[in-house]
């Protein structure tokens, strides 16, 4: 296994590679796990142990698993860094200045610094400069040209440019691995994700320290069988590639497997605690997911990133307190980022306040047009505010952000739904459960979907609620429909079966209501009719628990029991004699 002073080593080089190339964003994911490998005790000083947080929540929960052995390869001697430019000497003075201008977001005055100069970092931030004045200037039409819901035909002019002239390096060998990785972002722009995934994996392999390379492959990786067919050289960077990328394919256990091996070296990593949160929430582990953004606003109380997923949990427990306290403390840090504009709008969704809600949404949109959660959550609102076409084109541009965004379809599923268009319910439906088979939730939507008056498919809502049953269905909805829908169609053991699994549920969680109700009259009946006098009356004994209408209906089923008891053996003495 590479061993931590390695790992340093590594990413100390690769920091300022990729602070010099202008790759900021990377250079802070490595700068954070550089933070977030254990120190040895005997290097501790006043200015690092800060970082060494032997209280963190995640520590503690893997410090009583035992690391898993490392995979086939792992071991291999890790990649070099790359080394200083000879060149650098001779555009050193003029790359300084790009370097300055592009800083300064002046991205064509950079680019036009280094026109003549040939090395392969200044040709990197040349083209680098060059794609990001497109990306400039196609924001600024989308401002100009958008139209309903911000969307506008607004396009990178600076693309086929750049693909003709990395395609042309690439094919004389005279591009590096940030140039692959460049080459990589300007292919999947133009939709060429065959092509983008072939020159991300390049670069990843040659240089894997650019996670921006990774991330760029990781949106590519759409389904376990193109991940799969990678041919990635072993590092300990492709463990947080397959970590991330399991995760955005709902392959949670993998992914949680993966981020406590890396635990073994950055024991103290933010970024691996937020993406277990993040694995956790999916799994709906809402108490533990609290407890790590918890901890790690302890350790971090500045952080913005990822908060937002911190604010679904705390509007999912409707802990209106704790989310204002968020929501006002990121306000106060950074009120122009997209997570800041969602935590408030997420806030005023809580309270009721749909309209507002839906303001703040807007404004994270327009920070950030591709921001997923945004539409997703807007959509939600349209759909409290009953105006289902506006939330169907929020959905809808959620799709267009994440077509495998499960939350979305579904989204599109229930505002169809509610127009009263069931056969397009279904479809939008179908597509949630593509993408998230495993959701007793999704299923028991596409069976109310199939009850409805326009379809009344009832065998077919059966499959579903029987589906939603081994997906773990913690409410309990899909058992007490099945139960109602056999008692529908006249199919009184079924209907008698699915009852008893829904009351032995309800009795196992300390549950009390209308459907407890509904099960013991069902079931005392039932057995009443079948002659099974002894257990009727064990229901009917329960039922006399209830006040008011319920116990007159419990009393008039037990007098029915005795009298059919009473009945019964004067009908055949023989067997009962005297």
């Amino acid at each position: 296994m590479v061993s931590k002073e390695s790992c340093r080593n590594e990413i100390r080089a690769a920091i300022r590679q990729l602070s010099d190339r202008c790759l900021y964003s990377a250079a802070k994911w490595a700068g954070e796990q550089l933070v977030g490998i254990e120190q040895d005790p005997s290097n501790f000083t006043p200015s690092n142990t800060r970082f060494q947080r032997g209280s963190s929540s995640i520590r503690r929960r893997f410090s009583t698993i035992s690391t898993p052995q490392p995979s086939a390869g792992f071991s291999q001697p890790p990649a070099t860094p790359l080394p200083q430019e000879e060149d650098e000497v001779i555009d050193g003075d003029l790359y300084l200045l790009a370097k300055s201008y592009f800083d300064c977001r002046e991205y064509r005055r950079a680019s036009h610094v280094l026109r003549d100069q040939m090395s392969n970092k200044s040709l990197f931030l040349r083209c680098y400069a060059l794609y990001l004045a497109g990306e400039k200037r196609k924001e600024e039409e989308m401002i100009e040209l958008e139209g309903p819901l911000g969307k506008s035909d607004a396009i990178n002019r600076e693309l086929v440019s750049l693909e003709r002239e990395l395609s042309a390096l690439k094919r004389t060998g005279a591009i590096d691995s940030f140039g692959l990785y460049l080459y990589g972002v300007v292919l999947k722009e133009k939709g060429n994700e065959s092509l983008a995934r072939a020159s991300l994996v390049e670069s990843v392999n040659s240089y894997p320290w650019n996670w921006s390379a990774w991330s760029e492959l990781q949106s590519l990786c759409t389904s376990i069988e193109i991940l799969n067919s990678l041919n990635l050289n072993s590092h300990w960077m492709k463990e947080f590639f397959l970590g991330s990328a399991y995760q955005e394919l709902r392959m949670h256990g993998e992914s949680l497997a993966k981020y406590e091996y890396l635990q073994g070296i950055f024991s103290f990593s933010n970024y691996i605690q937020a993406q277990t949160a993040k694995a956790q929430y999916s799994l709906r582990e809402f108490d533990q997911v609290e407890i790590m953004f918890e901890d790690l606003l302890r350790n971090d109380p500045y952080r913005v990133e990822d908060m937002d997923l911190y604010s679904n949990v705390l509007y999912a427990k409707e802990a209106c307190a704790a989310l204002s306290f968020l929501a006002h403390k990121v306000f106060l840090t950074d009120k122009y980022r997209p997570e800041s504009c969602c935590i408030v709008g997420n806030y005023y969704s809580l309270k009721g306040q749909h309209e507002k809600a839906v303001m703040y949404f807007r404004r994270a949109l327009k920070l950030n047009k591709k921001y997923l959660s945004a539409w997703t959550l807007m959509g939600h609102e349209y759909v409290e505010m009953k105006n289902t076409s506006a939330a169907v084109d929020a959905y809808r541009r959620a799709v267009d952000v994440n077509p495998c965004d499960y939350r979305a379809w579904y989204g599109l599923g229930q505002a169809y739904e509610m127009m009263g268009m069931p056969f397009y319910a279904l479809h939008y439906f179908r597509k949630s459960i593509f993408f998230l088979p495993n959701d007793s939730r999704l299923w028991i939507a596409m069976a109310k979907c199939y009850q409805s008056e326009q379809l009344h498919m009832l065998e077919e809502a059966i499959k579903c609620y029987k589906r939603a049953v081994n997906c773990g269905d913690t409410e309990g909805i899909a058992l007490n429909q099945l139960a109602k829908l056999h008692q529908k169609l006249g199919r009184n053991e079924e209907a008698a079966f699915y009852f008893e699994k829904d009351l032995e549920r309800m009795d196992a969680e300390g549950l009390e209501g209308p459907n407890m109700f509904e099960a013991l009259v069902f079931l005392a009946t039932h057995l009443k009719t079948n002659k099974k006098f002894d257990e009727a009356e064990v229901y009917c004994t329960r039922l006399l628990d209830y006040s008011g209408p319920e116990k007159e209906k419990a009393k008039s089923l037990l007098r029915g029991i005795r009298m059919a008891q009473t009945d019964f053996p004067s009908m055949d003495m023989e067997h009962f004699p005297l």
